[in-house]
Parts: structure tokens; sequence; C-alpha cells
């Protein structure tokens, strides 16, 4: 799909996000790994001090880090069997998404980088986590998918739960 204007791939990449967060925010956990490629690495790294953070997943503490869909593969099998104590309930999340910045790469691979806020409600109560996230999304025909995603979370005082559905 690369005999598109920056415009109209603008609109593509922002749109496939919309619809990765509606997937999530609706719990279709189908739906939303569908959005991943087999091999899509999801990474959250922990912050070292006030202002850097860890880079190496494979050497260095992270918050959350799956090296491949498998790991969210699981963690959706854990919420769907009430294998997971710390997601029941499910909360109800509302994830938006702004300032995404698009830039083709060589590869058929695209670097979007976006600033979000999740908002999510749960046992009564409304919270909120906010950060950064750097995504490589690729082509397969016509479909976008997520071939990796790091978020950078800006608030990481977690009072219960951090989870893939936060971010």
């Amino acid at each position: 799909m690369q005999n598109i204007t920056p415009e109209q791939r603008q609109y593509a990449v922002e749109q496939f996000l919309y619809q990765v967060s509606d997937a999530c925010d609706s719990q279709d956990w189908d739906r939303y790994l569908g959005y991943f490629t087999e091999d899509a690495e999801f990474h959250v790294p922990q912050w070292r001090s006030e202002h850097e953070y860890t880079q190496n997943p494979k050497r260095e503490m992270s918050l959350i880090y799956y090296a491949s869909r498998s790991g969210l593969e699981d963690r959706v099998f854990r919420i769907r069997t009430g294998k997971s104590a710390a997601c029941t309930p499910m909360p109800r999340t509302l994830h938006l998404i702004d300032n995404v910045r698009c830039q083709a790469g060589e590869t058929d691979q695209l670097a979007v980088s976006v600033n979000w806020v999740t908002h999510y409600y749960r046992f009564g109560e409304s919270r909120h986590f906010f950060g950064r996230a750097n995504y490589r999304l690729c082509w397969q025909g016509e479909q976008l998918k997520i071939a990796g995603k790091h978020v950078l979370l800006l608030n990481d005082k977690i009072d219960s739960v951090l989870d893939f559905y936060h971010l």
C-alpha cells in the first residue's frame, strides 16, 4: 500500500489507531489481537530516574514486556477464563489518542508516535493513565498491523493494576 499520498497515509494510520482503541474499549479481544502481527513486540519500560527510562527489555526491568503477540494472547486467555484476579471485574476504559505523527520508513513499515490518555472506571472510582507511544506499523495486504508498540507511561505511580488494556 505504498501508492498513497502522505495525507492518505496519515488518515489511514489515525483511523487504524482509533479502531484498535475501540476494540480494546469494547473488550473485543479477538478483533484487538487481530491488529497485531504474530511477532509484534509490546513494551512498557520502567523509569530508571525522573527523566530516564530503561531501554533494553531483555536486560533491564520493564512494567510490561511481551516479545510477541503470544504474550497478549496469554493475558486475554486469563481475562476470559477468570484466571486473572487483577482483572475481575474488568474496568471500563476510554482510550484517547492525539498528536499522531507518521513517518514512512525505507521498508514497508511506518514509524508512528502518539500522545494518549486512557480513562478507566473500576470499583466506583475513575482514574487515568497517560503517556506517549511509538508504533511500528506494517501493511499486510490492504490492512495495517502493529509490528511493535513501545509505551512510555508518564504517570507511573500505579495504585492497583496496570495491564495492556490501560495503554
